[in-house]
């Protein structure tokens, strides 16, 4: 029944995107359209811990620093930076002569209104936690801002460089207020914002203002979110779209042969989890959760549903990322699942729900995967995808872990720092509970929220990487999440189109975006 219904809507799509073509409507040549398979939930990027959200967002924010493809640290509003010996002080000196979309001067009150208004848990913003350890920041003068940490924390540039980190404009900041700032980005990002269709589109026009002589080079960018697989495949071959991510694995070979399409597969460090709540039977018996990790074949899963552009995550935190630590996958073993199963108590299995914190086809491909093989050993679960309110109201900002609903749910994590404490902290310290971060499991383990602590004030890079091995292999142990697979990023852009690139975490940059006809 859902593969008809399916094939219906990729006929109806190809139909009216053909009617599309054949009536002259084209896009303008400086006019660009990227093709999204998540929707954003919000345009605050302190609000938000979805990295295709954040990529939205830096179209019309810039941060002090940030990532280039290969995870590298560069300047952007930041031209130059100190620490002191202590690792506490770090002074910032600023690129002068920048403007926001509303003509505010960008400088160093506008740096320290911008993170406190983060550091106010009045405010409480999801993104908090990655900035906690600042105590104070100072504007020196318009060009030098003093920011002082509570305590050494070694990925703090690293976390100035995310895409959450992000300059808001003081005017507008104050104009809409913390929570309708959401609706109306201001920054001094290349595009200015337009309008917010939140089923629709993201519609953003070029800043004639941007700092960067020359950029952009384009008049135009849409953002649409298109959850179908088939649907944002075909908006690329009749060229309603100009670039799309993810791509349908089981259609990368066809896109291949279009001479309109290039199909490009680079390495991620994103992985997807199965996550158990530990605070709830059956999952806080530890044989249960390490059932699940035998019955579920990987190697098949990556075939099944990510068409082979993915492989069996190799531990907590995957390679790229560093002090990641290299672990064999669980072996998938259902005779070692049944008994596991027996040893705790369940040897029929029993009743639970995935979740799904994503509703595109490929999760669902993936949801309806692990019951299949979840029923092999008498596991039998419903399986529902998330609409983003859903999962907001249900997951993200639930406050009581006692009452939680969430019991199985499939999400994946990306390290958007570069730097294991990301890969980490959000996902296993017992503070990432929710609504705080990530920590959907609700686990708790007293070495592990050591070792992140540890490591995060170690200056000392064997003394860090220690840390972390021991937290990971403990992780191991515990299995509060199930490591499944480690994708790659597979986009495709029409060949009019460069500068675009899927970044190693998910995130898409855009900042060289141009077309040629």
């Amino acid at each position: 029944m859902k593969q008809s219904s399916s094939s219906l809507r990729w006929a109806s799509a190809l139909l009216g995107l053909a009617a599309l073509a054949a009536s002259g409507t084209a896009l303008a040549s400086k006019d660009v359209v990227l093709s999204i398979g998540y929707q954003p939930e919000t345009l605050d990027p302190y609000n938000t811990n979805t990295t295709i959200t954040t990529a939205v967002t830096k179209s019309f924010y810039e941060g002090l620093f940030q990532f280039d493809k290969d995870l590298k640290v560069q300047n952007v509003l930041a031209e130059s930076y100190d620490v002191s010996k202590d690792g506490l002080v770090y002074t910032i000196k600023l690129r002068s002569g920048v403007k926001f979309h509303d003509g505010t001067d960008f400088n160093a009150e506008a740096v320290k209104f911008t993170l406190d208004r983060v550091l106010n848990q009045d405010n409480k913003l999801l993104r908090y936690n990655q900035f906690n350890r600042v105590g104070k920041v100072e504007a020196l003068n318009p060009t030098t801002v003093r920011i002082t940490l509570k305590e050494p924390f070694g990925p703090f540039i690293n976390s100035l460089a995310h895409a959450s980190a992000a300059m808001i404009s003081p005017t507008a900041l104050k104009k809409w207020g913390n929570k309708d700032i959401a609706f109306h980005p201001v920054g001094t990002g290349p595009f200015e914002f337009v309008e917010w269709k939140q089923t629709e589109a993201v519609k953003a026009k070029k800043f004639d203002g941007y700092w960067k002589k020359g950029y952009p080079k384009i008049d135009n960018l849409q953002w649409k979110p298109v959850l179908e697989n088939n649907t944002r495949a075909a908006m690329l071959q009749t060229g309603e779209a100009d670039f799309a991510y993810p791509i349908p694995y089981e259609q990368a070979e066809l896109l291949k042969k279009s001479d309109k399409l290039e199909v490009v597969a680079t390495p991620s460090i994103i992985t997807r989890f199965l996550t158990l709540n530990v605070m709830q039977k059956p999952y806080d018996n530890p044989k249960v959760r390490e059932a699940i990790g035998y019955a579920i074949n990987k190697e098949a899963l990556a075939k099944v549903a990510f068409g082979g552009y993915a492989f069996p995550a190799q531990g907590f935190v995957p390679q790229g990322v560093k002090f990641a630590e290299k672990m064999a996958p669980i072996p998938y073993d259902v005779k070692k699942a049944k008994q596991l199963l027996t040893e705790a108590g369940f040897p029929n299995g029993f009743e639970s729900v995935l979740w799904s914190h994503y509703n595109n086809t490929t999760s669902q491909k993936v949801i309806q995967f692990v019951q299949q093989q979840l029923a092999q050993v008498g596991i039998k679960l419903q399986v529902q995808a998330l609409e983003v309110g859903q999962r907001n109201e249900l997951v993200e900002t639930w406050s009581d872990p006692a009452t939680a609903k969430v019991r199985m749910y499939y999400v994946g994590w990306s390290s958007s720092t570069g730097e294991a404490d990301w890969a980490l902290r959000p996902l296993f310290a017992s503070e990432a509970w929710p609504p705080k971060l990530a920590n959907y499991a609700y686990y708790k383990n007293d070495l592990v929220d050591g070792n992140i602590a540890k490591a995060l004030v170690a200056v000392d890079d064997k003394e860090k990487a220690a840390l972390y091995k021991a937290a990971q292999e403990q992780l191991y142990k515990d299995l509060p999440r199930i490591p499944l697979v480690t994708e790659q990023n597979l986009s495709a852009h029409a060949k009019r189109l460069s500068g675009v690139f899927v970044m190693p975490d998910g995130n898409i940059n855009v900042d060289a975006i141009a077309t040629s006809n």
